[in-house]
């Protein structure tokens, strides 16, 4: 098993920056990919960014070029966002594949409001 811990979220304004940080504890040799994901309220769960074991990424459309996914040498997966829009208002979940099973964490929620 894997746990997935979720922190960083809370009240920012437009334009603002917010760090999120996903921490994994458990089974976690063998994960081979960390993503984020967010859903909004009345919206599905959407990708946001993925970040392989090689440092591939991936980013949605509507991030790229404000967020950035990193892996830190502490094993914690990082989300930085960057010039914050009030659409960018979810609440962001952290997502493990590992063996072809997907983890999830609970979340954290980021508010982009003036």
């Amino acid at each position: 098993q894997v746990q997935l811990v979720e922190s960083g979220g809370g009240l920012v304004k437009p334009g603002g920056f917010r760090r999120l940080t996903c921490t994994a504890s458990g089974r976690v040799a063998g994960i081979d990919v960390i993503a984020w994901y967010r859903q909004a309220p009345g919206n599905q769960r959407e990708l946001v960014a993925s970040i392989t074991t090689n440092g591939d990424t991936n980013y949605a459309d509507s991030v790229k070029g404000r967020f950035t996914i990193s892996r830190g040498v502490d094993k914690n997966t990082y989300l930085q966002m960057n010039s914050l829009k009030p659409e960018d208002t979810a609440v962001y979940y952290c997502n493990a594949g590992r063996y072809g099973t997907d983890y999830w964490g609970k979340g954290t929620l980021v508010t982009v409001s003036s």
